[in-house]
């Protein structure tokens, strides 16, 4: 039975779908103003874990991801500038390139990163129908009034308000969570309908019944998911900042919309720290996909890397367990492919044994660490033939996601191997710039020089 921890019950639950086998996913997609960095990409990790899961366990999922491409401003206060137009400025381009652009270099981040693609990319504003349709029916039913800079959702009218969070909004004082905009009638209230500013020419920008503007952050998703999935629809996926503000909001506008909940589990993952400090998208200090292939770093060793924490903590980043992480994926890359070669033979019972214990973990709320320590269990095991091990690791990787299938054994040109030689023989003169020189050339030519006391491994 798949255990999930539903942060709307706070607790570890049975899944069950609404419909049999059959799972509606949602996940909370980027906003294209800028490159997505390594911590926004640990979400994306995690919500590809879950779905291989769960196709793991033989449910047909739909997974539908909304992409940001208008109403999200600088401040959860439904204030400053919108980040698709404040960056079109910078870049001296539209708005609407801008989210292009950024749209295929976030495609290009998660491929790298063995991520599945959703069977559904909805842009935000390719549902602004469906967002008015949306802020019409709550203003029918009296949950929305109206200010000067926009048209709001009224917080006060939902009693369970805040219900995902576990707090009470009547403990929210002004100002407590988010500043105060000039005319809202409560802290937590917020923006279903922008109104263009006056004095401000946007790109993106329509006419609805309230008057030329766009719609808030928090209704793209509604919108999107129920015209997908249905309402309610099974697991809601994001990272864990956008409790408090965006799903809590959602939430809000699908209890009085349709007075039914939006979906049924809410998994959250934690956030990813660096030893040095936050990165900020806001000072231009981010790790992106793009920064570790400079550092000669695989993604997937990121994603590797990523394996080793469970979603629901939080994971401190460094260089140094960044490179530990590359070093055990070529370990297991090297083992892999010596298993793949080796002579048929073995139990299917020693199998059968693995398999079930590999299923317990990832059943037990995606124990991708218990799973990852399970593997390299596997590899160590002498009573397990090497054929098996390969059939096991490749099962395994169905849901690590490491391309274990795509690695082969290559031989190492001659052209390489003389240059090795050539390399040692510097080395042995304590020649160590010329030594050096021609490791660079080495690793200019794809392949990594490793000195052992066995004499120089290449790989």
């Amino acid at each position: 039975m798949l255990r999930l921890y539903n942060t709307l019950g706070r607790k570890k639950q049975n899944f069950k779908p609404l419909k049999n086998k059959k799972v509606g996913l949602y996940t909370c997609g980027p906003t294209v103003y800028w490159y997505a960095h390594i911590g926004n990409l640990r979400t994306y990790i995690f919500n590809d874990i879950l779905k291989r899961v769960l196709e793991y366990n033989k449910y047909k999922v739909k997974h539908v991801m909304n992409i940001t491409d208008v109403g999200h401003l600088t401040s959860d206060a439904d204030t400053g500038e919108d980040k698709i137009e404040l960056r079109a400025k910078k870049e001296k381009k539209t708005a609407w390139q801008i989210a292009e652009f950024y749209i295929k270099a976030f495609q290009k981040d998660i491929k790298a990163l063995n991520i599945k693609s959703p069977d559904k990319w909805i842009k935000a504003t390719d549902t602004i129908k469906e967002q008015i349709d949306l802020i019409k029916l709550l203003e029918k039913k009296g949950y929305t009034y109206q200010i000067e800079d926009g048209v709001y959702f009224n917080t006060s009218k939902i009693k369970d308000y805040g219900k995902l969070t576990g707090s009470k909004k009547r403990n929210l004082k002004p100002g407590a969570r988010i500043k105060m905009v000039k005319g809202k009638k409560n802290p937590t209230d917020f923006a279903l309908w922008k109104f263009a500013p006056k004095e401000v020419k946007r790109q993106m920008e329509w006419e609805s019944p309230w008057g030329k503007g766009f719609p808030g952050w928090h209704t793209e998703c509604v919108a999107i998911s129920i015209k997908y999935l249905g309402i309610p629809f099974d697991i809601h996926t994001g990272a864990i900042d956008l409790i408090p503000t965006h799903h809590t909001n959602e939430i809000a506008q699908a209890e009085a919309g349709y007075n039914k909940d939006l979906a049924k589990f809410w998994l959250h993952a934690e956030y990813l720290v660096l030893e040095r400090g936050k990165m900020s998208k806001s000072k231009g200090d981010i790790i992106t996909v793009n920064s570790l292939i400079k550092n000669e770093i695989n993604p997937l060793a990121y994603r590797y890397l990523t394996l080793g924490t469970h979603y629901k903590s939080k994971l401190t980043f460094s260089w140094k367990s960044l490179q530990s992480a590359q070093n055990a994926l070529d370990n297991l890359y090297e083992r892999s492919s010596k298993f793949k070669i080796s002579p048929s033979g073995g139990s299917p019972e020693g199998r059968q044994n693995y398999k079930k214990e590999f299923l317990n973990y990832i059943n037990d709320d995606l124990n991708m660490p218990k799973a990852l320590a399970l593997m390299w269990n596997l590899i160590k095991d002498d009573k397990i033939p090497d054929k098996e091990k390969y059939i096991l690791l490749l099962e395994f990787d169905k849901i690590f996601g490491l391309s274990l299938d795509k690695i082969k054994k290559s031989k190492i040109p001659e052209k390489i191997k003389k240059l090795a030689q050539q390399r040692e023989k510097y080395r042995k003169e304590k020649n160590w710039k010329k030594a050096d020189k021609i490791r660079k050339e080495i690793e200019k030519l794809g392949y990594k020089i490793k000195d052992t006391s066995k004499g120089p491994e290449i790989k």
